[in-house]
This record gives structure tokens, C-alpha cells and sequence, in this order.
């Protein structure tokens, strides 16, 4: 650029030029400054072929990101898209009832001769509104001894609540619904016997329970029809009441029936491969 200016000016000393030629000059010298700082076709195709940072090397094809202009040369592979992991476990949070618990809130314990669980104060005596949701929230616990006095103390507080259940509904859904986030087939399958034993614990109960099914089922649509393919061999989790598959389809048929006239509608537009157990 200095070049062509000290040209521009010796030009206009050494002649006599008007104002037009003056102007004609200087936008021919413009046009050049500018065709000299473009970058040629070959420069920018040799820059094409340079790999990305942070892109894999290989000696047989060189990965590339999908959809550029990179994915359509010679020579490359492109990278494939990241897995969803529709089924991949999700780890819990920690629990508010293993927090009580080893504070010595709960009034729940083992007994020293046999190890049973047993409680502190008189069931029907206590606060279903503070300690039924927190019982509910061990059910993503895994070890013991949470998970025992999660899964005991929900059924005792289930079979000696009465009346006292159907206030509580609302505050029991989000940790059902986190309990089944998780993916863990033996989580999953706890809290589902819980929901079948909280259907039934109670007059309409499971009619109560048709407002939150867009907030539960959506996880049960996932493992309905993931049965274990084993050939002919035999599947002993089915005896022992650990086929998931099968415990969604008992609970679906169980909501079903204690849910009223809109529990059909609502089932099959969640999980539209249900068939009713009632109507067939």
C-alpha cells in the first residue's frame, strides 16, 4: 500500500493531469491494493484441507464435524452425532430421608433381637403431611439400611394412614416422578409397587392420581415393552417379581381400574401401545 502511494505521487508531479485522470488513477491503484491482499483459489482450497483443532488424527481418513464442506472432500470420515442414552441410569440426588435419618429424626428403628424395623411412636399418632412425602423421597435409595426403612416405613404409613392419604397425594407426585427419572431397574420397580399399594390404599385415591400421570407414566413408556429376550432359557426375575416390563403393565392395569372413567383416555395417550384390561 505504501508502494503503490509513493508511485501515485511521483505520477502526479512528473505530469500535468486533470482532476478526471486524478480520479480514474486512483480507483485503478484501489482495484490493485485490493486484488493483491486476496487470498487465491488454491490458498483457499489447501486451507480447507487442513484439519480443525482439536479433531482427530488418523492416518486413514481424517475426522471431520458433520455438514461443512469439509464432510464432502476425499480422504475423510465424519464424526457421528453423540449418543442420546435414552436408557442410561441417572444418579440420584441426595435424599432429604437420609439427611433425617442419620440426624435421628425419623421415628423409625430396628429392633436389636431379629433386626426388625419397628417404630418409635404410634403410627396412626403421626404427621402424614411432613413424614409420608419423606418417606417417599428414600425411594431413590439404593443402600441399606435407607432403602429398607424407606420402602417398610412407606407400606406401614400406606396400611395404617386411612384417610389421612388423600391430602398428602399432591406432595407424594415429584418424588414418584424423580424415582422413576432415575432408570434403575430396581428403583423403578420399588416405586411401582409403592404407587400399586397407594392406588389401593385408599377410596379414590387412584382417581386422584389421573391429574399427574403426564408427570409419571412418561417414564414408564420407555420400559413397557423391554422385556428380557433370553431365548430358551429361563427368566427367573419374572418369579421373583423383578421383570420390569411386566411390573409396568401390572401397575398400568392397577391405575386402570381405581382411576375411573378417564384413566383409559389418559393412559393410552401417554403410552399409546397400553391395551385396557377392562373394556377386552
Amino acid at each position: 500500500m505504501v508502494a503503490i502511494g509513493n508511485i501515485f505521487h511521483n505520477l502526479s508531479r512528473t505530469f500535468t493531469l486533470t482532476a478526471v485522470h486524478l480520479k480514474q488513477l486512483e480507483c485503478f491503484f484501489s482495484l490493485t491494493s485490493l486484488y493483491l491482499g486476496m487470498v487465491s483459489g488454491k490458498e483457499f482450497r489447501s486451507n480447507l484441507r487442513k484439519p480443525q483443532p482439536g479433531t482427530k488424527k488418523s492416518e486413514g481418513c481424517r475426522f471431520v464435524p458433520a455438514f461443512t464442506i469439509q464432510a464432502m472432500q476425499k480422504g475423510t470420515c465424519v464424526i457421528p452425532p453423540p449418543k442420546c442414552n435414552a436408557f442410561k441410569e441417572i444418579p440420584p440426588k441426595p435424599s432429604k430421608f437420609r439427611m433425617n435419618y442419620m440426624r435421628g429424626n425419623l421415628p423409625i428403628g430396628r429392633e436389636a433381637k431379629g433386626g426388625k424395623v419397628s417404630w418409635k411412636a404410634d403410627i396412626s399418632k403421626l404427621d402424614f403431611h411432613y413424614y409420608l412425602p419423606m418417606f417417599f423421597d428414600g425411594l431413590c435409595e439404593t443402600e441399606n439400611p435407607y432403602k429398607l426403612f424407606a420402602q417398610q416405613g412407606i407400606h406401614d404409613l400406606l396400611a395404617h394412614g386411612g384417610q389421612k392419604i388423600f391430602p398428602c397425594i399432591p406432595q407424594l407426585i415429584i418424588p414418584i416422578k424423580d424415582a422413576l427419572k432415575t432408570k434403575n431397574k430396581e428403583v423403578m420397580c420399588t416405586t411401582l409397587r409403592v404407587l400399586q399399594h397407594l392406588v389401593k390404599s385408599g377410596d379414590m385415591i387412584g382417581e386422584a392420581l389421573v391429574p399427574y400421570y403426564r408427570q409419571v407414566l412418561p417414564a414408564l413408556n420407555l420400559f413397557k415393552e423391554r422385556n428380557v429376550n433370553c431365548g430358551d432359557e429361563i427368566d427367573y426375575s419374572q418369579m421373583r417379581g423383578d421383570n420390569l416390563a411386566d411390573i409396568i403393565n401390572e401397575t398400568l392395569e392397577v391405575l386402570e381400574r381405581f382411576g375411573g372413567e378417564d384413566a383409559f383416555i389418559n393412559i393410552k395417550y401417554l403410552i399409546p401401545t397400553y391395551e385396557s384390561c377392562m373394556m377386552n
